[in-house]
This record gives structure tokens, sequence and C-alpha cells, in this order.
């Protein structure tokens, strides 16, 4: 938070004698402003203030800016607290943006409007629908730290900045796109199940950057099946055009996505196909340093599935777990409440794995009622994703809410470890929920994004801004 500043006097008028010289004196569009050079210097060296912020409170014609001083003095109030203030709900949000593009204070605006530390689970509110150009229903969607989102829809990938309210379109190489992450707010990585190469986006050139191939054995052609990256590595996971075998290849993040190394890669021999599964998700582990791969196949006796967890140091997995009995229909890591979990395809079911207790032979426990498998696939389509503390699992065209309950008489077991509780919560308003089956689901701000079967549109929910 910006160190206290001396409050600046706005008046209609000021005299021309010389004040102390930690005051500085602005006329903006006619009304006076008053500051510190401490304030003005938190704008930046490449804002407009900064040029400022070692004048004196002398007033002269070169300091006269022909700009809205009702703007202004939100802006100003954004520099001295860190916050917006109160009043800045009675101006239309891209009024401001325009302001803060002027006097170079974007990134102080999008920290306030979209900052991850302002998300709140239980008051995300349904607030805007975004609609992509075309017929196709959107395929994948990946959003950024601060809220932009980058939306897969046929060959196309349409992006909205972090204000929601900029949007462009770039044509992919594949007719459709099954893979989608964000690297930065301009560059993505996009695969298809169907077509071969990752593909490097340039979304602001709107341009292919590379495309990068799999280089495997019988020199077929390499799909991809899931993206997925840390602070320094991309993960891809790729299967042969064959489908007889798969790999993880980790590349650079740092710009040149040169090759690193490659994991987990696996050859399908006669009918043992559970047991080279390709990995469809990919999620990193940061409090352990380990890499999620999950995957499943539909065969003759039902869905079949694995849970992975790799090392980059070793050439095998860390730990396993293979699904039969109520398989995954999605599975979600969260590094704050250092678990993994997943819905049940059968039961539809949240289950919960402690990855302080892999070691045991079933580690799953059901959150919910425990309700018998059955062959109704209740859990069929069901998303789960983590953000935060809290665990979000779509039911059809519902959220539903997962949050660990601390209880302070909970005994600990023969380990040391406590027995974990968690409650399900409704989530949103009443009016807000409903509507078709959730298809993706994803987090970026303070901000939640949900695409629904058949719909050209992404939702946003969203914690209040202001």
């Amino acid at each position: 938070m910006p160190p206290f500043a001396e409050v600046g006097a706005v008046t209609q008028g000021i005299s021309k004698k010389k004040s102390q010289t930690n005051v500085v004196s602005l006329n903006v569009g006619g009304l006076i402003f008053q500051t510190s050079p401490q304030t003005l210097s938190l704008a930046g060296p490449s804002s407009l203030l900064s040029s400022f912020s070692n004048v004196s409170s002398v007033l002269s014609d070169d300091h006269f800016i022909d700009r809205d001083p009702d703007l202004f003095a939100v802006l100003l109030s954004l520099l001295r607290t860190g916050n917006l203030p109160s009043k800045a709900k009675s101006f239309d949000i891209q009024d401001l943006i325009s302001e803060a593009d002027f006097y170079g204070l974007q990134s102080h605006l999008v920290s306030s409007l979209s900052n991850p530390s302002q998300f709140d689970a239980f008051s995300l509110e349904k607030s805007l629908i975004l609609p992509t150009n075309g017929r196709d229903s959107p395929s994948a969607i990946s959003s950024t730290p601060y809220g932009s989102i980058h939306v897969a829809h046929g060959s196309k990938i349409t992006s909205f900045d972090w204000s929601l309210h900029k949007k462009s379109t770039v044509l992919t190489q594949f007719s459709a796109v099954d893979s989608l992450l964000s690297i930065s707010p301009s560059i993505a990585a996009a695969g298809a199940t169907d077509f071969s190469g990752l593909q490097i986006l340039d979304l602001e050139e709107g341009c292919v950057r590379e495309t990068i191939y799999w280089e495997n054995e019988t020199k077929s052609s390499s799909t991809v099946q899931a993206i997925g990256s840390s602070p320094e590595y991309l993960f891809t996971s790729f299967e042969s055009g064959r489908r007889n075998s798969n790999s993880i290849m980790v590349y650079d993040l740092s710009g040149s996505f040169r090759p690193v190394m490659e994991i987990a890669r696996q050859e399908i021999y006669g009918a043992e196909i559970d047991s080279a599964l390709p990995a469809t998700k990919l999620e990193w582990i940061s409090s352990y340093n380990l890499l999620l791969a999950s995957g499943t196949h539909g065969g003759p006796f039902g869905l079949l599935g694995n849970i992975k967890l790799w090392d980059l140091r070793s050439s095998t997995p860390s730990f396993e777990l293979k699904e039969k009995v109520d398989c995954f229909s999605d599975v979600t890591v969260s590094n704050s409440l250092s678990a993994i979990f997943k819905v049940g395809v059968n039961s539809g079911e949240v289950f919960m794995a402690d990855l302080r207790k892999l070691s045991l032979d079933d580690p799953w426990v059901c959150l919910g009622e425990g309700r018998r498998v059955n062959a109704k696939k209740e859990g069929a389509g069901c998303k789960i994703q983590s953000h935060g503390n809290q665990i979000f699992c779509s039911k059809g065209g519902d959220v539903e809410l997962w949050s660990e309950v601390l209880m302070g008489s909970s005994k600990s077991n023969e380990d040391g470890l406590r027995d974990r509780v968690f409650r399900k919560n409704s989530m949103g308003r009443a009016k807000d929920m409903g509507g078709c089956r959730i298809t993706n689901m994803c987090f970026g701000g303070n901000k939640m994004f949900l695409t629904r079967k058949d719909q050209q549109s992404i939702e946003v929910w969203q914690c209040p801004r202001l």
C-alpha cells in the first residue's frame, strides 16, 4: 500500500506565492489539485505524472493538463491509497480505463479492479455475457492472472482484455482447437486432438509464431492431448497419429520454447490399452515440484483411467493411482489444500486424496453422501477446478462450491494428521444458477468464467469491483 501522503486541497483558485517544496500543484481542466511528490512518484517512471514529482508548487502553464478533473480526482485517490474510492462507482469503467491510459496508470487500475487477492468465492455474481463471433461453441478457454481471457471456438481464438471491453480474434491452422493455455496476455499455446503439432500464437500480431512437433519413433503425426505450465516450463502431452505411443514433452518457457526433456514416453502393445493412457490434463503442483498427469480411456469394461505424479528429475512416476470402479470425469489439484480432487464419473461424488497420505492403498475420501456407484454415470461431463482454498465442481448447469472447515476438536490419526472436513455450499444467487450443461470453467483475477453446451458466449461471474 502506498505511503500516506498529505491530503491535497482542491480549490477554484490559487495564489502565486511559493509554499513548501513538498507540495506539488496541478491544474487539471481548471481545478487545482495539490499533492506530494512521493504520491506522484508512485505512478512510475513511464507515467505523465512522474514528471511533476520533482517540481515545486509554483503554478505555471507547464502544470496545466487539459483533462477531466473529476476522473483525475479518482485516479489521484487510487495513487494515494492503492484502491479506488467509492465515488468511482458513478463513472463508466471505460472512461476510467481511457483516463488511466492517458496518465500511464493502467497497471494501477488493473491491480485495483482485477487483483486476484480480491477474489471471494462466496460473493461471486453473474455479471456479464461475452459473445463470440460465428456459430461454433467454445471448445477451450484459458485466463491470465489479472482476468483477461482467451476463448477457442472452431478454428478461431478470441481474446478479451482484462477489462473485458476490448476483443480481438485470430485464426489458427486447426479446424478445431481442443487444448488452450494462456502463456501471457498476448501469447497462447493451442493444440488439437485430430491435427498435428503444438502452435504458439502471437495474439497481438494475429499470427502463428511457431509450430512444435513431437518426434516419435513411428515418424507419424503427433496430436496434442493436453497443455500445462509451471513458472519455468511448458508441458505438452502428445499422442502419435497411430495412437500406439504417447509422451509428455517439457519446453523452456522463457521465450525460445526449446525442448528441455521428455518424460512419460509410453508404448502400447497388444491389448494392454490401460497401461499407456495419454495424459489429457496436466497441472503443476508447485508446493511439491510435481506434475500431475491424468487420463482416461473408454473400453469394453467401462471407463479406465490413471493419475500420475511426475518428478521432472526422474523417468518414473513418483506415484500412480489407477481408476476402475468409479473412474473420474475430471481431476484437479490444489496447492493451498495439499490435495487431489476428482469427481466420480459413475457416482457424481467429489473425492479428495490428501497428498500427505498417498501411500495408503485407497487414499480417496468421499466428500459427499457416499452414494453407490451405478450405471447412470451421474458424473459424466462434470468439471472440477481448484482456485485458492475452494474447489468448484460443475453438476449439469450448476456449480458446487466445496470449502474445508477447520474443526478444533478433530482427532489426530496415527500418522499425526487430523481428519479433514469439507462442506458444500450453494454458489451465487438463485436467479444466476441453472442453464445448459457447463463445458469449461476457469479463473482469472477476481472472475470466474464458464461456457455452456451449444452457447456461443462466455459467462462471467465476478466479485463486486467497486
